[in-house]
């Protein structure tokens, strides 16, 4: 299995300009991002949005790379949205998934079926023209540049180390260095976009 933060140490060595989404994994990718105002961690836009919202990005900035970190327990809330990405064949997305095989961030309750999901055969099967998987940080680091090369939509499902939080919701530091007004008047700026 991956540790989550080696992995974004990985990814971000790579990451040229790409907009990233980092999903759940925001706590851990918000410490390595050299680039935040191309960040959207808009923290839990619903269990399952993060795909769909990151969809309609790529859909409406088609010059932009974008980057998703999903996790299987948002993918398995909505499933149909693989359908969708396949059908629209964004070229500039990258679909990331961190599969840790629980909730993490509710206790640590086990996903569906957890350990004999093949999420990368879903996505293929889905219709994605390139699907990988990864158990090991040393495969995926050997890989990773040719994937964020290759065009989208690119599918990549890696095995991580949970990091399973029991403190209740109250007591815990926020999930978000910034508000998320802020996060979208950053993007906007950094983007060009009036606001």
């Amino acid at each position: 299995m991956i540790v989550m933060q080696e992995m974004f140490r990985v990814f971000q060595q790579h990451r040229g300009n790409a907009i990233v989404i980092p999903g759940r994994g925001n706590r851990q990718w918000h410490e390595i991002s050299t680039q935040p105002r191309r960040d959207l961690p808009l923290g839990d836009p619903a269990m399952g949005g993060h795909a769909g919202f990151a969809l309609g990005l790529a859909l409406a900035l088609p010059r932009e790379k974008i980057v998703l970190f999903d996790s299987e327990g948002d993918l398995q809330m909505s499933l149909g949205v693989l359908a969708m990405v396949s059908e629209h064949k964004p070229k500039n997305f990258y679909h990331f998934l961190l599969d840790n095989e629980c909730y993490a961030t509710t206790g640590g309750q086990p996903v569906p079926n957890a350990a004999n999901v093949a999420y990368d055969q879903i996505a293929r099967a889905a219709g994605y023209p390139s699907v990988h998987a990864y158990t090991t940080l040393e495969s995926l680091t050997i890989d990773i540049g040719r994937i964020l090369a290759a065009p989208g939509p690119v599918f990549v499902a890696m095995k991580i180390v949970p990091e399973i939080e029991n403190r209740p919701m109250g007591q815990r530091p926020p999930r978000l260095s910034r508000s998320r007004e802020q996060v979208l008047a950053d993007f906007s700026a950094e983007l060009g976009i009036a606001g």
